[in-house]
């Protein structure tokens, strides 16, 4: 089911006052507990947006510096999970390819 915007505030703030625990509001609104995760952290991500000063239009967009340290360590941790990926993948392929270089090479016993 798809949630609105009041929906998932509700859920969140219920969690974040303690009147409830993250597995009722899982539970109840029968969302993983990734989903609701990454709703408290858009949750929190928007927060910290509202309440940082309004910038002078005329600069642009700007990120407030307690934004960009969050986006920040998001695009690292990002970056680390795809370089730990890529590592398994590389040292995959290196087992696969002297599997089949030792398969080639050891002779046949008929």
């Amino acid at each position: 089911m798809n949630y609105g915007a009041m929906e998932k505030c509700k859920a969140v703030l219920s969690v974040w006052t303690e009147r409830r625990k993250n597995s009722e509001v899982c539970r109840e609104l029968n969302v993983p507990w990734m989903v609701f995760s990454s709703w408290q952290k858009r949750a929190l991500e928007g927060m910290l947006q509202a309440l940082e000063p309004r910038v002078n239009l005329d600069k642009g967009p700007a990120l407030s510096p307690r934004l960009q340290a969050l986006l920040e360590k998001r695009r690292l941790s990002l970056v680390a999970t795809s370089a730990a990926h890529g590592k398994l993948e590389n040292r995959l392929s290196k087992i696969q390819e002297s599997s089949r270089k030792s398969e080639t090479a050891a002779p046949s016993k008929d």
